[in-house]
């Protein structure tokens, strides 16, 4: 077995055993990112339409076969991968020709028909699939059954490595930063659309992808970019996703143009003792659900805490992912792992949002990384009241 290959293969495949999937034919572009190492065709990082369909890589792997796996590329694919390859990085055999979903599928189906038997579950990505191709890969394996590949694949990605977590340490930090940036640029009358170009030029600044920004001002709870300017007084939360290398770096913090009352001062100690319960709890072993319990009694002492929203997800490549604590709130997902343990290398999310009808919108969100003894916060500066220049 190569001994260069990205990810764990061992663990791959045992996952790939507890949900009976022989074949994953892998189509989201942020999976293939993970599963070579950090690849992705550049071509297509903004938009995926081209001609008269869509960019569609795919990569196939055969359970316990790791020499069966085969990346099928696009046609002008080429000079990226032998780019890759020039520089050392593991890449599995690679098929060029495809320019559209279906020429992709095609080849794919190719593949699995040369290396496996026609009697398998394969698990593919539904979310992630074109209706042309999930057609195409329906009728040309008529006797095989499919099944959904995004949870073994998430549960794969949920355990970062040492590389991984130095990554998502670092995207953190430059958001944090960015953020302070973007204060220290913001004056009275600049608007939210302002604002958030500040925040997008710091990170570009510091190599990072700029993806969103969710920024309220004032009393307003409106966190989309508008026109709305900055009054004397007013306070910001600025809520930013930021990519670097491939992880995302997801953070809240707030400022105030001058100086905070007592209020804003009390209101987001609240908030902090909410983050501080929810956190002193976590270590590997820790079933997950309860962190939310942590929270939840925290909530329940706090003066405030009937009008709270407390929030706990995992982080990586995506921004929500495994694991999966909760089925309510905000998050309407599965809650899948609310009754697993939690183990190390897993990366966590909480925030704790208070929407205050006279105050405004007040909020902390942080990076939690799971130790064997407890854990580690990622970007942890700046949670208290940040001053914007007068």
């Amino acid at each position: 077995m190569r001994s260069d290959i990205p990810f764990a293969t061992d663990r791959l495949d045992g996952l790939l055993d507890d949900f009976g999937i022989d074949v994953l034919i892998v189509t989201s572009k942020h999976n293939i990112q993970y599963l070579l190492g950090g690849y992705y065709h550049f071509q297509f990082d903004y938009m995926e339409a081209i001609g008269i369909s869509r960019y569609l890589p795919v990569f196939v792997y055969v359970k316990g076969a790791q020499d069966k796996s085969a990346y099928i590329a696009n046609r002008n694919e080429r000079d990226s991968v032998q780019n890759r390859i020039s520089a050392g990085y593991w890449m599995p055999p690679v098929v060029y020709g495809s320019s559209t979903s279906v020429e992709a599928m095609t080849l794919a189906i190719q593949h699995v028909k040369s290396v496996a038997t026609t009697r398998l579950q394969i698990a593919a990505e539904m979310s992630f699939l074109p209706a042309d191709a999930a057609d195409l890969l329906r009728r040309e394996l008529p006797h095989c059954q499919f099944v959904e590949a995004m949870r073994p694949l998430e549960k794969l990605r949920s355990i970062k490595t040492v590389a991984e977590l130095e990554i998502l340490r670092e995207a953190s930090e430059r958001v944090v930063a960015s953020m302070m940036d973007a204060v220290g640029r913001t004056h009275t009358g600049h608007s939210k659309r302002e604002i958030i170009a500040h925040l997008r030029q710091a990170e570009l600044s510091r190599d990072m992808t700029f993806e969103y920004a969710l920024v309220t001002m004032g009393t307003s709870l409106n966190r989309a970019p508008s026109d709305q300017r900055l009054e004397p007084g007013d306070i910001i939360s600025l809520d930013s996703g930021g990519n670097y290398g491939g992880y995302i770096g997801d953070l809240c913090r707030m400022a105030v143009h001058g100086a905070p009352d007592g209020e804003l001062v009390d209101l987001l100690g609240e908030i902090d003792l909410i983050q501080q319960a929810a956190r002193a709890s976590i270590r590997a072993g820790l079933i997950g659900r309860e962190i939310y319990a942590a929270a939840n009694e925290a909530l329940a002492r706090s003066p405030h805490g009937k009008q709270m929203h407390f929030v706990a997800h995992g982080m990586g490549i995506v921004s929500h992912e495994a694991p999966r604590l909760t089925a309510s709130g905000p998050i309407p997902y599965p809650a899948d792992d609310a009754n697993a343990p939690l183990e190390a290398g897993m990366v966590i999310s909480i925030e704790t949002t208070l929407p205050h009808a006279r105050r405004g919108f007040i909020k902390l969100e942080d990076t939690i990384a799971v130790t064997p003894d407890g854990y580690q916060a990622f970007g942890d500066g700046a949670r208290g009241w940040n001053r914007i220049p007068s």
